[in-house]
């Protein structure tokens, strides 16, 4: 595969099982892409910083309650770290080290940020993918709470959940137990390549769009909505045999998709 080195690195890192993936180091290794000279080891070490620092803060007594409440008066109060409300779709909130170094974010990579600082301290979390919002939530058995890391650290119960469902698509949600399962790693990460694959298709630029349809690939591999997708981003690209290798592969694996006449009709302008 002629990767450039970042994308060695993410690809290195996911060929391990799920539960052995770090997820910090593929997440940097993501943001390597968009900056060459990025230096994954500094940003381990800021971690490293941060969490013998949250280490003094800790309570003496271990209820879970309690160390949530220090491990947020640390990132929010004292780092300063935010959900970034004024310009979310900025790319910029997708990149773990911009992240760290403008303290802003959002939802999953500020999840992230606690998860890894969490982990540090013995205290591990899961990733929650809440659909439209993502969420944590301490990884032990039978504790039905969640954390919000975007609005402060806010702890959520699942009523709340359901309500806040509720509120972002303006119609009343009953909430699935799918909706608070915990995700794989790579799930989380397939997630930030999302946000970005999304940004990217809006600001038009297709080749930022197609790196990241290209990771989720690395990812889930054959998976049909993001061949389809990658296959429409190379005819963009004016890149035609491959976007009629991957429109082919789409509609084999699912010729009775809704869009398969508009697939067959392009496939027919590129002489397939």
């Amino acid at each position: 595969m002629n990767f450039s080195s970042a994308r060695q690195y993410f690809y290195q890192e996911i060929q391990q099982s799920d539960e052995k993936i770090d997820l910090v180091k593929a997440s940097l290794y993501i943001a390597q892409e968009e900056y060459p000279d990025l230096d994954p080891e500094e940003y381990l070490n800021t971690f490293d910083t941060m969490a013998a620092e949250l280490q003094e803060r800790l309570p003496d007594s271990w209820y879970p309650l309690r160390v949530i409440q220090s491990i947020n008066h640390y990132l929010y109060d004292d780092l300063g770290f935010a959900g970034n409300k004024a310009d979310y779709y900025d790319p910029c909130n997708s990149f773990l080290n911009d992240v760290i170094d403008r303290r802003l974010g959002i939802p999953i990579t500020l999840a992230l940020v606690y998860m890894e600082v969490s982990r540090r301290i013995d205290f591990p979390m899961v990733g929650i993918g809440m659909p439209g919002h993502f969420l944590i939530r301490p990884d032990i058995s039978d504790m039905e709470i969640f954390v919000d890391a975007f609005n402060r650290g806010e702890v959520l119960f699942a009523q709340d959940c359901e309500e806040r469902l509720s509120q972002m698509f303006q119609q009343p949600v009953q909430l699935q137990p799918e909706f608070l399962a915990p995700v794989s790693h790579r799930q989380f990460l397939a997630r930030i390549l999302t946000n970005l694959k999304f940004i990217y298709l809006k600001k038009k630029d297709l080749e930022k769009s197609l790196a990241a349809v290209e990771r989720i690939l690395l990812l889930f591999p054959g998976v049909s909505l993001e061949l389809r997708d990658r296959g429409l981003i190379y005819y963009q690209l004016g890149y035609y045999p491959q976007a009629a290798d991957d429109l082919q592969t789409y509609l084999a694996k699912v010729p009775d998709a809704e869009d398969s006449v508009a697939i067959r009709r392009l496939l027919a302008e590129l002489g397939r």
